[in-house]
């Protein structure tokens, strides 16, 4: 996810050298002969981080140029993508980390640090404040509990708990 003008410039510069990377593997006529196969999957691989970097840089442009007049959706996979939703919202409210942070009455190299680490550095309240502030609501919100996936989960934590516990017996 591209988060700063700098990124995005970044990102711009990295799209035009996969797309001149393309040409160029285009035009490569006699490596297409020789290794069709390899000449395919490195074409492929190109097309594919040139796509992904498309859909960043389009995301981030409509981040930044949406009408602040009209609310905007940001959608929400799920709450593992909350820090994402929470970024995207900043960036769209065209405030910078310090005037959040400002707003929050905290200090800015904090607002980084969320952003930096996703939002895991933050409590449960700070994240609820920093909605807040940016006048985040949520339209919907359906939770599935997994069954299996809890079961799964129990299964790791006790084979890396057993993986522990035989270290600590070891020493």
């Amino acid at each position: 996810m591209i988060k700063n003008e700098k990124q995005y410039e970044y990102s711009q510069e990295c799209a035009k050298n996969f797309e001149y990377s393309i040409k160029m593997l285009d035009e490569d006529k006699a490596l297409k002969q020789k290794d069709p196969d390899g000449w395919q999957l490195s074409r492929d691989v190109k097309q594919s981080h040139l796509m992904a970097l498309q859909a960043e840089i389009t995301e981030y442009e409509r981040l930044i140029n949406c009408d602040k007049s009209q609310p905007i959706k940001i959608e929400v996979e799920s709450l593992n993508k909350l820090p994402d939703a929470l970024i995207k919202a900043r960036i769209a409210a065209k405030m910078s980390q310090n005037e959040l942070a400002d707003l929050l009455g905290i200090e800015q190299q904090r607002v980084q640090q969320y952003e930096d680490t996703d939002y895991q550095c933050a409590s449960f309240v700070e994240i609820l404040e920093v909605s807040t502030a940016l006048g985040v609501e949520f339209e919907t919100a359906v939770m599935q509990v997994d069954f299996e996936e809890i079961e799964a989960v129990k299964k790791n934590v006790a084979k890396w708990r057993n993986k522990k516990m035989n270290r600590v017996t070891k020493i």
